[in-house]
């Protein structure tokens, strides 16, 4: 071939099936730019509505979505509340290479090949869309493809806003796609019941995901994360689930902290400035028995910078020799959930970038009205006075201001957790302070453990205490979990001065907080420039868990409430029901790390420290097993 850029998917080195697909289809749509596939989102009518449906076999014309054309953008709303979250259990392994995950063919009884030949060939019967992309990053050289039906391009446009597009009059020759995405919406009705479902079939020549639905969520945003996970283990680094942000405080102190956590876990809010008040406060908490309210008057806040949003790359490659961890963004765009935002004026930075974007944006799962504006504060009802809890709007990278590209190194790798009130008349695992100083050996079994926590709004399963698994991403990973277990424990022997902290959202004892202690942690961490403490400043926490807890934290010459920081000294809690609250918490612990005691190839230290927790070790315990720098 020559130096010519590539002009047609012909070129793509595609595998003779794929070829076939694209060759007996109706029509290929390959975009050269996002305003194209804006278009063909709208079914290139002309018109500012547009309807996805597909006709399905013994049950007729079903109507998955509608697609209004709005001032600022494209709205896209699911007609069944279902599918406007992820479902957990979505995702399912075809191959036979080594995995914890459910198999294709156990599941459903019947064989994958069989399913895959289907889908193949009704891909040839349609108007499709292809869309070429880099997974992860382009740094990487990781091509991808998307292949789907033409009338639910609404989803190329979400994949091409987070993993970005190659515009195909600028595809370099050698771009060969090791990932494959199809589309195939139609067969969670005929085949899976209508539920969710995710199929990847991992091949040494090309991993390739069956998405069986339209909301993006658990194939062009986590199934692409589970491409990227897959190729980590192989070349034994991870993609973190992290949001990340550089903070400078007002006297110019740099920071960088990496907030990690399940799905609500506060990753995008932490690249979020904090919630004031109309007199400028910030509202730290109101008791949910007495309704007191406590505020702290921090005027001047420090300036954030974002760096990742939920996902960040740790490869060899970006990494160096300082000690602390390296990280680097794996996404073009953010799938900002909005569900906090319930009217104007809460978040004005967020809300003016949505309002007025410079260029079209993807909004999901809120009120739209055809050639009006999407308001990010009006959300889709999931019925007559109940708000969808996961509205969504896809954020560009390079229109958020002060993004930072280049890898930086992360000083404090935070892990936020949602916790539920907790009282002497309904004790629970919320417990943790505003803010707890973890060992290494503890923050490995934080993200081992990753507690999904209390009214998750971002999947369909939200009652009980449960775990996201391994890293707080085990639910997009393919392969086996004690493989990502061994690989954080050596990234974090590897990383020995970037340190670990933990912060509650939602409820500290009996006080609602939302995210404001993850924001106030922020402040104050920033502030001191450093998550390091002399013995006299911290105390091993009454839950030997929690790691350790701050005796006194002041912000601007402001004391913040010992019961904040210690919930046992909260006269609602006090120590009899804190110590109820913490066996809820260990005995949870121990639920979930037990597996991997089963596993023969656990990190030798692993086993000992997972052995630690299921005796009740202590937090000096903890200490001697990683000795922090």
């Amino acid at each position: 071939m020559s130096n010519q850029t590539i002009t047609s998917w012909e070129n793509l080195g595609l595998s003779e099936e794929l070829n076939s697909i694209l060759s007996l289809a109706k029509k290929v749509h390959m975009p050269k730019n996002k305003a194209e596939l804006v278009e063909l989102a709208m079914g290139q009518t002309g018109e500012s509505t547009f309807e996805v449906a597909y006709n399905i076999p013994q049950q007729g014309k079903f109507v998955e979505a509608h697609v209004h054309r709005c001032l600022n953008g494209v709205a896209v709303n699911y007609t069944e509340s279902y599918m406007r979250r992820r479902d957990p259990d979505c995702m399912v392994i075809a191959d036979g290479n080594p995995t914890n995950k459910p198999h294709y063919d156990k599941r459903f009884k019947k064989p994958f090949a069989e399913l895959r030949e289907e889908i193949f060939d009704w891909l040839k019967t349609q108007e499709l869309v292809a869309l070429p992309f880099y997974a992860g990053s382009k740094d990487l050289g990781y091509a991808a493809l998307l292949i789907g039906p033409a009338n639910a391009a609404f989803f190329a446009a979400a994949l091409a806003e987070l993993q970005g597009m190659v515009p195909v009059d600028q595809i370099e020759p050698g771009f060969s796609p090791k990932a494959v995405i199809c589309l195939a919406p139609t067969f969670r009705h005929t085949h899976c019941d209508g539920r969710q479902v995710v199929i990847h079939n991992r091949s040494e020549q090309c991993h390739e995901i069956f998405s069986l639905n339209l909301y993006p969520g658990p194939s062009a945003k986590k199934g692409i994360y589970g491409v990227l996970l897959n190729l980590g283990e192989k070349q034994e680094w991870v993609t973190a689930h992290g949001s990340s942000v550089r903070v400078t405080t007002p006297y110019d102190n740099e920071f960088v902290i990496m907030h990690e956590g399940a799905s609500g876990g506060g990753k995008s809010e932490m690249l979020q400035y904090p919630h004031r008040e109309p007199d400028g406060r910030l509202l730290i908490g109101e008791n949910v028995q007495t309704h007191k309210r406590r505020y702290v008057p921090l005027f001047q806040g420090c300036t954030l910078n974002p760096i990742t949003d939920d996902m960040a790359l740790c490869h060899h490659g970006i990494q160096n020799e300082s000690g602390r961890l390296v990280i680097q963004d794996a996404e073009e765009g953010w799938f900002v959930r909005v569900n906090h935002i319930d009217h104007y004026g809460i978040d004005r930075y967020l809300e003016e970038l949505c309002t007025n974007p410079p260029e079209p944006l993807v909004f999901l799962n809120l009120y739209s009205v055809a050639n009006a504006t999407c308001l990010i504060w009006e959300h889709t009802e999931d019925k007559p006075g109940e708000p969808c809890p996961n509205p969504r709007v896809i954020l560009p990278r390079h229109i958020v201001p002060g993004i930072i590209n280049d890898p930086v190194e992360v000083n404090v790798r935070s892990f936020g957790v949602r916790t539920p009130p907790c009282t002497q008349e309904v004790p629970t695992y919320g417990i943790i302070g505003l803010l707890h100083i973890l060992p290494p050996a503890l923050a490995w079994l934080w993200r081992l453990v990753a507690p999904r926590g209390h009214a998750n709004p971002s999947i369909t399963e939200t009652g009980g205490m449960t775990s996201e698994g391994v890293g707080s991403y085990w639910p997009f990973a393919t392969g086996r979990r004690v493989d990502q277990a061994n690989l954080l424990l050596r990234q974090i022997l590897k990383t020995p001065k970037t340190r670990f902290t933990l912060s509650p959202n939602q409820y500290i004892g009996a006080w609602k907080v939302g995210f404001m202690p993850q924001w106030i942690a922020r402040e104050y961490l920033s502030r001191r420039g450093s998550a390091r403490f002399k013995q006299s400043q911290i105390e091993a926490a009454r839950c030997p868990l929690l790691g350790y807890a701050i005796h006194s934290m002041q912000i601007e010459g402001f004391f913040i409430s010992k019961e904040f920081l210690q919930v046992d000294s909260q006269p609602e809690v006090g120590e009899e029901t804190y110590d109820k609250g913490a066996k809820i918490l260990s005995d949870f612990f121990k639920q979930e790390l037990a597996f991997y005691l089963n596993e023969p190839d656990l990190d030798p230290l692993g086993r000992e420290i997972i052995g630690c927790c299921m005796r009740d070790g202590t937090l000096n315990d903890y200490l001697e097993l990683i000795k922090a720098e």
